[in-house]
């Protein structure tokens, strides 16, 4: 369970019983004593591309020294995304990144490892249908 608790401003205290992080608005508009929202979800996902391809080399004994993910998001009209299968008039929230990974590995190797970052666990949650149920007292 994550627990964020409004603080000042639009400072977020985040918890999950044993770790805290910030969350924020960017100046002017908050502090920027963190990461908004959208960095946080930027971050599930490029850390869990980066460990998933980091298990997948290690168990198949390759050569892999290290791996940058890097991501950006933003929200587009499906007509200007290629490969968006939505009605012209919608908008879809695009993510688009590079990952780079470094060591003597053979190109089947590399291509192998960037698909299979495509399978990490939070990829595979953001690309199916989410139901978000929260209620409130």
């Amino acid at each position: 369970m994550v627990t964020a608790k409004l603080s000042e401003g639009y400072k977020v205290e985040i918890t999950n019983g044993e770790l805290s992080w910030l969350s924020d608005e960017p100046a002017p508009v908050g502090e920027g004593s963190g990461p908004d929202p959208y960095e946080l979800l930027l971050s599930a996902l490029a850390s869990c591309k980066a460990m998933t391809v980091k298990m997948y080399a290690k168990k198949k004994g390759w050569p892999l020294e290290s791996i940058k993910v890097e991501l950006t998001q933003a929200h587009v009209h499906a007509e200007d995304c290629a490969g968006c299968e939505n009605d012209d008039n919608a908008r879809v929230n695009l993510i688009e990144g590079r990952i780079t990974l470094t060591g003597p590995l053979r190109e089947e190797q590399r291509k192998r490892l960037i698909d299979i970052s495509n399978r990490c666990p939070v990829h595979k949650t953001l690309m199916m249908e989410t139901v978000i149920m929260v209620d409130g007292e």
